[in-house]
């Protein structure tokens, strides 16, 4: 089996972490069954020794060429957004997009995507404290700013820090199934992967005692029982909480309401179901929770963009023909 590619741009500042992220993810051992080899190698637009954000160098051999043999090319954060990227960088960019690479920005990366011109018309997200700038330097855009990635086919932009994590396990979901992306997520000991829609930040992530706490134990229960008719009394009386307290501090960790929360846990539950079933869409309607089938291809579209049984035809279609799932259109 072909490795897949991945070329990773490395420049002087360029961020440590976002330049790890997609050898931790891509290159994850023990190798989790159904994850083919990657190959992930790093580019620059000068070769050379390369001085990180945390004042450690690295060496990097190959220049921008690499990005015309890549089948993923990954831009970390720019460490000057304000600044135009250089030509030669965009110009390998759209060489790299017209020839069918997936093109990824992680944060503050997505500032060269929109450089290359590859935002316009394309839906898009950045750190969330970049937004103003974003918003007046792309204006063609479609600036999603409070979202954790955005997955417009091949141009792929995700918000802060931690969000390539669950960026590029969207890629591994992307081409190999939820059950592949999640087994990664279990080695790298980070939750499973979570859908882009979610909050890219929220107002109290972490508790200030974890006894003060039931939320996580009531996620897991309730994503048990996703074909049952939860409410927030439901969920509220599995935590022991009144119902204005179970809202308040649902909102303080999930940086959501609990009605969309659930929404989106039902729609990833279909996708698993769609992707290693054979179950009608009928049932996998009922298994998830949405009741009925036109409630499920009604919030599934919305969500993935797609409907049901064209998520499931085109990604084994691309499974068959290539050994990965290729993104619905």
């Amino acid at each position: 089996m072909q490795p897949v590619r991945v070329a990773v741009l490395a420049f002087e500042g360029v961020s440590l972490f976002h330049l790890s992220v997609p050898g931790i993810v891509f290159g994850v051992e023990p190798r989790p069954s159904g994850l083919p080899p990657y190959d992930v190698r790093y580019c620059t637009p000068t070769p050379g020794r390369v001085r990180s954000d945390q004042g450690i160098e690295i060496e990097v051999p190959d220049g921008l060429e690499l990005m015309t043999r890549a089948d993923i090319v990954v831009v970390p954060a720019w460490s000057h957004p304000e600044h135009s990227a250089p030509l030669a960088l965009t110009k390998a960019l759209q060489k790299a997009h017209a020839r069918g690479a997936q093109v990824v920005g992680l944060c503050l990366g997505a500032f060269v995507l929109g450089d290359a011109g590859l935002l316009d018309g394309h839906r898009a997200t950045t750190h969330w404290a970049a937004r103003e700038l974003f918003a007046r330097r792309f204006p063609k855009a479609d600036y999603h700013p409070h979202v954790l990635y955005v997955d417009d086919g091949n141009v792929i932009t995700s918000a802060g820090t931690v969000a390539a994590i669950d960026c590029c396990l969207n890629l591994i979901r992307q081409r190999h199934g939820a059950d592949v992306a999640n087994r990664v997520a279990r080695m790298l000991v980070t939750p499973p992967h979570r859908q882009g829609g979610q909050a890219q930040y929220i107002e109290q992530p972490v508790p200030i005692l974890p006894s003060e706490s039931r939320l996580p134990n009531v996620l897991d229960w309730a994503r048990e029982h996703l074909s049952e008719p939860l409410s927030v009394d439901t969920l509220a009386d599995i935590a022991r909480m009144s119902r204005r307290t179970f809202t308040r501090r649902f909102r303080e960790a999930t940086g959501t309401t609990v009605i969309k929360w659930l929404a989106l846990a039902r729609i990833a539950r279909a996708q698993q179901l769609l992707e290693t079933t054979d179950m009608p869409i009928e049932r996998v309607a009922a298994e998830v929770g949405f009741g009925s089938a036109l409630s499920l291809r009604q919030y599934f579209s919305g969500q993935v963009g797609t409907s049901p049984s064209l998520y499931r035809r085109t990604f084994r279609d691309g499974r068959r023909g290539t050994g990965e799932s290729q993104r619905p259109t």
